[in-house]
């Protein structure tokens, strides 16, 4: 990425300005300072483990919403909606969590990420 002050000054805004949103971003993972060797963008996929259970939910919310709106508008009936979702998670195969390839009213309670 480029440095804080570059950042700075192509957006012309205050060097503090950036280097607070800098840090907001390492200290959420998403990006990573080498000292002497520059910032860089983080593994997101390495990432999405280490979310609360609480953040992975309300980054989905507002997509699950859309989705339910768009059913409703089509007149989809919930157990059409469910079937859709759990064969758009059993396309990812072995790389979706065990719980959702399962049921899609698999219990997720005992997760504690």
């Amino acid at each position: 990425m480029p440095s804080t002050r570059r950042t700075a000054a192509e957006l012309r805004i205050n060097p503090n300005t950036v280097a607070r949103a800098y840090t907001e971003l390492e200290r959420e993972g998403v990006i990573r300072t080498v000292p002497g060797g520059g910032t860089f963008v983080a593994d997101l996929a390495a990432l999405a483990p280490r979310l609360m259970k609480a953040e992975k939910l309300r980054r989905l919310r507002p997509l699950a919403r859309q989705f339910a709106i768009e059913a409703v508008q089509l007149r989809v009936s919930a157990e059409d909606l469910h079937k859709l979702l759990d064969e758009s998670l059993k396309s990812f195969g072995s790389s979706a969590p065990a719980k959702l390839r399962g049921s899609p009213h698999a219990d997720n309670s005992g997760e504690d990420q």
